[in-house]
């Protein structure tokens, strides 16, 4: 299949965020919290009306897309850009072909095209600065044979999880990332 076929086939965020049952409210909470700030706006400004459409691999249960799809739903919102909801493990023949550092299935991945389903940027699955962030938390982390690992990596990604969902500087990074490299690909 091609991306527009891709794209075709996915969920509207409508059909993706009441087909969810794990991060819904968390989600809602953020899209209802977060508005984009004029700099950002203004970045990207030349990228309204141009007929842009993404198509974002997810899943309701990560973290990270709990994070990052209320930011991309503003971005699309503000550039009149339409979105599709591709679920990863349903489709790993798209998710392999967006690999993270060639192995990892992680997700969100967002693959922006254009009217003529050319991809025309990709992003995800976290911005820098959360990355850093989650690096930082994992470097905490005791080895894997410890036997308190399994323990602290979940009190870990709960905390990290906690974070997402109050804290409107990581909420401006996401937006920033992804705005960046839409832009870079003008």
């Amino acid at each position: 299949m091609n991306l527009n076929q891709w794209f075709e086939q996915g969920l509207t965020a409508e059909q993706y965020i009441a087909g969810m049952n794990v991060n819904q409210e968390r989600m809602n909470k953020i899209i209802e919290g977060f508005s984009l700030s004029s700099e950002e706006k203004d970045q990207m400004a030349s990228l309204k009306g141009k007929g842009l459409k993404v198509i974002a691999l997810s899943e309701d249960w990560c973290g990270d897309a709990l994070l990052n799809n209320p930011i991309l739903l503003k971005i699309a919102e503000e550039i009149e850009m339409e979105v599709r909801f591709v679920l990863r493990d349903q489709n790993l023949e798209l998710m392999d072909q967006y690999l993270t550092n060639g192995t990892s299935r992680a997700i969100p991945i967002y693959i922006f095209i254009n009217e003529q389903g050319e991809e025309q940027a990709v992003w995800g699955p976290r911005a820098e600065h959360l990355q850093e962030l989650v690096m930082q938390e994992r470097s905490k982390l005791p080895a894997q044979e410890d036997p308190d690992f399994a323990d602290k990596q979940k009190a870990m990604y709960k905390g990290l999880v906690e974070m997402y969902q109050a804290d409107e500087k990581l909420w401006h990074a996401v937006a920033k990332s992804i705005i960046a490299r839409m832009t870079k690909s003008e």
